[in-house]
């Protein structure tokens, strides 16, 4: 858990005085939720804001104070909130009916559109959520090798299912979390992003064992660690080398990074890709999609033919008609228009802008990211570097990720929250398309008037 940051803090007690709607809400919430919160995420201290309604790029708290929102609900809405073609279609649906306990025609159309996006999509399995499809990707890529090893890199997130709940924000020697059986975390392997010798020994030494490779092909927490593209390329090839399932999980920047996501841009097509968030347009949904050879042992006919049991998989709301209703209106205009690449350019534009904010006040941060993330480098072990000078690959997960807790990352979120704008907790956020240009000149005043408020309280030299 977090730690509760001083309460003599101005800053602390200026947040705390601007939301007590917010205040009250929390108040109620820990009397019904661990830690009064429905997701790790959205835990801080004294309180979370609490969110009354949302459009486009904005969101209004309980207590009538408007938001520039970074949060994106959680990654998902690349077209901002509420946008009018989706909560159309969405409402088209709801009157038709919310469950048929069936097949259904949107369904059909759906998976259209993702092959017709994501070429390495030769079949694809719904799931209810991202987690859901790295669980069901595993699954089948241990049914399809008879291998019972998987491997990870440090620090990228798959989930929460037992595979995956470790090695992300701790446990990075690959002991278990709590609740996690320890022979099930010895089948798992650990490696170091971006380390080309540790990977090629790892593999040359235990690949006849292991199922699948499973990553985050742009970097942990949309690239918050970067990974190099040339070492994605070489886990590529020593996976095919050593007959490993390579698993992309595209949860986050599929259609984010380009229309057929990150292995569109990286040119690499993976045996299995795992999505959610933007496929389902804003609702719960997921998938695994990927070779015919591998999701067919989901197929009772052709995995007899095979003469293999097939995997089972159920799921009440795989393919929920809403839910594929919010996703192919969202995947139609991403496909049909210039979104993705307008959500870009005013990505770098924030970018660029908040290290001239940083530049001018001689603060040795950086902001970074690539595709529509915001990545803010609060330099917490006090490198040398210059915002415009910063290279994230130059460093590793220790120097990128500050300690849960951060004193001075948890009062900059609150500072930007009372200057009016959320971004996520690590700190960052992804860029929409209902982004623009006053959205950018309020949140680049409100991270300067954060700034001010953490140099006055001693946070920043």
């Amino acid at each position: 858990m977090k730690a509760i940051p001083p309460t003599n803090s101005p800053i602390i007690a200026a947040f705390t005085a601007h939301t007590p709607g917010s205040a009250a809400a929390y108040a109620e919430a820990r009397t019904h939720f661990p830690g009064g919160v429905t997701h790790d995420t959205r835990y801080v201290r004294p309180h979370p804001i609490a969110v009354a309604r949302a459009a486009g790029a904005r969101k209004w708290d309980v207590d009538g104070h408007e938001y520039i929102d970074y949060a994106g609900g959680h990654g998902a809405l690349i077209l901002g909130h509420a946008h009018p073609v989706v909560t159309a279609r969405v409402a088209e649906q709801l009157a038709k009916g919310t469950h048929y306990g069936a097949n259904h025609a949107l369904e059909n159309r759906w998976a259209e559109l993702i092959k017709d996006m994501l070429p390495s999509a030769q079949m694809i399995r719904f799931t209810n959520s991202g987690t859901e499809a790295t669980l069901m990707a595993l699954r089948v890529a241990r049914a399809a090798t008879g291998r019972s090893k998987l491997l990870r890199l440090r620090g990228h997130f798959h989930g929460w299912h037992d595979h995956v709940a470790f090695g992300v924000t701790n446990h990075f020697d690959g002991t278990p979390t709590p609740g996690i059986l320890e022979g099930l975390s010895e089948s798992v392997l650990l490696a170091d992003p971006n380390d080309d010798a540790g990977l090629s020994a790892l593999l040359a030494a235990h690949g006849h064992e292991i199922a699948a490779a499973i990553l985050e092909p742009t970097g942990s927490t949309y690239g918050q660690v970067p990974l190099r593209p040339d070492f994605v390329h070489l886990l590529r090839a020593a996976t095919a080398k050593h007959g490993v399932v390579l698993v992309f999980d595209e949860v986050v920047t599929g259609f984010r990074v380009a229309r057929g996501g990150a292995q569109e841009v990286l040119g690499i097509t993976p045996d299995l890709t795992t999505l959610a968030k933007i496929l389902a347009g804003g609702l719960p949904g997921g998938a695994v999609v990927g070779r015919t050879d591998l999701l067919e042992l989901l197929d009772p006919e052709r995995a007899a033919a095979r003469g293999v049991e097939k995997i089972p998989h159920q799921g009440t709301y795989n393919a929920n008609p809403l839910s594929a209703a919010a996703g192919i209106a969202t995947l139609e205009i991403l496909r049909d228009t210039d979104a993705i690449a307008r959500t870009h350019a005013t990505a770098a534009t924030l970018r660029g802008a908040m290290n001239d904010v940083l530049d001018a006040l001689s603060i040795p941060w950086a902001v970074y990211g690539q595709h529509t993330g915001i990545h803010i480098f609060t330099n917490w072990n006090r490198l040398p570097i210059t915002p415009r000078g910063f290279d994230p690959l130059a460093l590793g997960y220790a120097d990128l990720k500050a300690p849960r807790g951060n004193a001075s990352i948890v009062k900059l979120l609150l500072a930007m929250r009372t200057h009016g704008v959320d971004f996520s907790p690590w700190p960052g956020g992804p860029v929409s398309a209902m982004h623009g240009p006053a959205e950018i000149e309020a949140t680049v005043a409100a991270f300067r008037a954060a700034l001010l408020d953490l140099r006055a309280e001693g946070e920043i030299a």
